[in-house]
């Protein structure tokens, strides 16, 4: 992944375990082509040791300090009981970065037939060495790829008429391998909007309560904005859900909030009540999931109250709905 061929002494490490020997584990650097480390049992805790398997597992990837490297004979010792949280933490993120931009390289590797070394060499370390980290690059790529991949250059030496050998500076990136990155970039890392929800239970008994209703979901709407619109819509009276959709959490969850806020004072003027059952948070698809999986019991529900299609049905709607237990079903 990385320039370098050996990690610097004192460096926290991503390892994975391979096996378990008499003096301790042999392990493989994931981030350096998986070249092998040893961890002496001494090395894996502070604490004494009773259980050798409850502290190293095969198969296992986590953080290692490196102790000593011998370049010549490629031996690399390395420690776990070392390695701080804040440190672990670092190398965590900085190996999940590093493993996405790996990914990415390589598929535009095997897109176009060729060998990744060479578009390391062109691309990907000279990315590391002027952002600090090619992922850092590769962000910049998504909205500008040119001003980040059209300035990588790299001397060739051909050999000119006169039998000499001459060095010229080309660019770094041909048109192909350009598509091919730019496209599997944005594919991996364009940024997905959250869907931010919140769940509130309204009511209005007064006259026109329905229109004073549908006024406080207007105001509430149109405390969003262009980055955060809200929306708000009825799911089984009482319940109502406001939603919204931005890639920035906080200014969504902040949105949704004051616009729940909205809601309830433009509906307690008219002598209504707002209560919020979930507050705004961000909600993954299996929420979506589950959370459509309770409208549909809630319909169900509904129809089957009375089973007299050709009944009359006063418009009573639900009534005090607790949306929290709904899933269990509806009484």
């Amino acid at each position: 992944m990385y320039e370098p061929r050996f990690p610097e002494v004192d460096a926290a490490v991503m390892i994975q375990v391979k096996h378990i020997a008499d003096m301790g584990a042999y392990v493989s650097l994931l981030e350096y082509n998986n070249i092998e480390g040893m961890i002496l049992f001494s090395e894996l805790s502070r604490r004494r040791i009773r259980s050798i398997s409850s502290l190293i597992k095969v198969g296992r990837q986590e953080p290692s300090m490196v102790l000593r490297v011998d370049r010549d004979k490629g031996y690399i010792d390395l420690s776990k009981r070392r390695v701080s949280e804040e440190e672990a933490a670092t190398c965590e993120d900085r190996y999940n970065k590093s493993k996405l931009v790996h990914s990415i390289m390589r598929h535009a590797a095997d897109t176009l037939g060729v060998d990744l070394e060479p578009l390391y060499q062109r691309i990907g370390w000279p990315l590391y060495r002027r952002y600090g980290h090619a992922f850092e690059a590769f962000k910049l790529i998504v909205t500008d790829p040119d001003a980040v991949l059209d300035v990588l250059t790299y001397e060739e030496t051909v050999v000119g008429p006169d039998g000499e050998e001459v060095t010229k500076v080309v660019p770094a990136v041909t048109p192909e391998v350009k598509d091919a990155l730019v496209r599997n970039i944005r594919r991996r890392m364009t940024p997905q909007p959250l869907k931010i929800r919140a769940d509130v239970e309204m009511k209005c008994f007064q006259f026109d309560g329905v229109l004073h209703i549908k006024e406080a979901m207007r105001k509430a709407e149109a405390a969003g904005n262009a980055d955060c619109p809200v929306k708000i819509k009825l799911v089984a009276p009482p319940l109502y859900v406001l939603t919204t959709q931005t890639l920035d959490k906080d200014q969504g969850i902040a949105v949704l909030t004051n616009a729940t806020k909205i809601c309830a004072e433009a509906i307690e003027k008219h002598k209504g009540k707002l209560v919020v059952k979930e507050a705004a948070r961000a909600v993954s698809e299996r929420d979506d999931k589950l959370f459509a999986d309770t409208i549909e019991k809630l319909k169900l529900a509904g129809e089957e109250v009375d089973g007299d299609d050709d009944s009359e049905e006063e418009d009573n709607g639900m009534g005090d709905v607790d949306f929290t237990k709904a899933g269990a079903g509806a009484d």
